[in-house]
């Protein structure tokens, strides 16, 4: 246990200051975060889960326009969520990396313990 300050809080206030990121990585951190926090694009990442996916599958799954489902994609590239390959008239999604990967599966992870009974 930490031994309490002279204003009685445990924490120095320079180790916090130090624990603060730079304002372009808290910026980066904010976009990536932007990605996860709407439920077409969670789903759509969810799905991405499972490997390379066409865009005409999200769109069956989904069920939504496929503008609609490219609006969502768009924004998932920006944040650099996910990375794609063209195949003569396919576009496929993918995972940016594996800490895309990491980042999904522990919010899915934490969520299904929270609902769970």
């Amino acid at each position: 246990m930490a031994t309490p300050t002279e204003n009685g809080c445990e924490v120095e206030l320079e180790a916090l200051a130090r624990a603060v990121p730079q304002g372009e990585i808290v910026d980066e951190a904010v976009m990536l975060l932007k990605g996860f926090a709407d439920p077409t694009r969670l789903r759509i990442l969810a799905m991405l889960l499972e490997g390379e996916v066409c865009v005409h599958q999200i769109v069956d799954v989904l069920g939504m326009s496929q503008s609609a489902v490219s609006h969502q994609l768009r924004t998932l590239r920006g944040a650099r969520l996910v990375s794609y390959s063209k195949r003569g008239r396919h576009v496929y999604y993918r995972l940016a990396d594996e800490h895309v990967r990491e980042m999904l599966n522990g919010v899915l992870s934490h969520s299904s313990e929270v609902v769970a009974p």
